[in-house]
């Protein structure tokens, strides 16, 4: 079995590792000559040595006027780990006392808007993964769209099976087209506002959510999502009155 992987997840570094391993190999050894045999510095190995004595896997002893230094017997590391338990669970008590504080903090920002901006291909995908990933968890799956021909391409560039994965999750979604209606696909409705140019911006209204993606002066895309209710209700309010006054 490796001994470094698991050393990591005990939460030891590279190089507490490096001078651990070093110091149990070497038995009692100057700072100097530990530094050496590890390959690291010896102010590092210093700092590293005290952060191993702190857990209990190292010790020291002075020997007429210099300072040597020796690994604890491997079993103390369980003791370390129970340490570490010991310490996990008063932080999860202290925790569980002001998560409600924090929590009324947290509501306290979630009065106003949260708003988030993304660019390029990648952050287009991002927010319409946001926009599967909220309808998915809502109580009616469904999102609205105004869809713009000229900003259409550039989502189906950043991902293009964002449909078909639309379609697997069985999200439904309708959509005012602005220019070129596009293709119709499975659980999906559409109605036409315009056959002429697309607007400049395109917008997906999801649960909570407004999300806007356009083009910026080099014709790449960036976008925002706007993280509040009222702002997703007004949207929302607008999107239904055009819907049903197009036939």
């Amino acid at each position: 079995m490796e001994i470094t992987p698991i050393l990591k997840q005990f939460g030891l570094n590279d190089k507490e590792i490096q001078v651990y391993l070093a110091l149990l190999e070497a038995g009692p050894i100057s700072v100097r000559s530990l530094a050496m045999k590890a390959g690291i510095n010896r102010g590092t190995t210093y700092d590293i040595l005290k952060s191993l004595r702190n857990l209990g896997l190292a010790s020291f002893y002075h020997k007429d006027t210099k300072q040597f230094f020796a690994a604890e017997d491997p079993e103390k590391l369980k003791s370390a780990l129970e340490q570490k338990r010991q310490t996990l669970s008063a932080v999860e008590a202290n925790l569980n006392k002001i998560i409600p504080e924090l929590k009324s903090l947290y509501q306290r920002a979630g009065e106003k808007p949260a708003v988030k901006y993304y660019e390029g291909l990648s952050g287009i995908k991002t927010i319409l993964s946001d926009v599967l990933e909220i309808t998915l968890c809502a109580t009616e799956k469904i999102y609205h769209v105004f869809s713009s021909s000229t900003i259409r391409p550039c989502l189906y560039q950043a991902w293009p099976a964002f449909t078909n994965q639309r379609i697997k999750n069985k999200i439904k979604v309708r959509v005012i087209a602005i220019g070129h209606s596009g293709t119709p696909a499975e659980f999906s409705e559409r109605k036409s506002l315009t056959v002429q140019e697309g607007s400049p911006t395109y917008i997906l209204i999801y649960p909570g959510k407004v999300a806007m993606i356009s083009l910026n002066s080099e014709k790449q895309p960036l976008g925002l999502i706007i993280e509040d209710q009222a702002i997703f209700r007004t949207q929302q309010q607008l999107f239904e009155y055009i819907w049903r006054s197009l036939s």
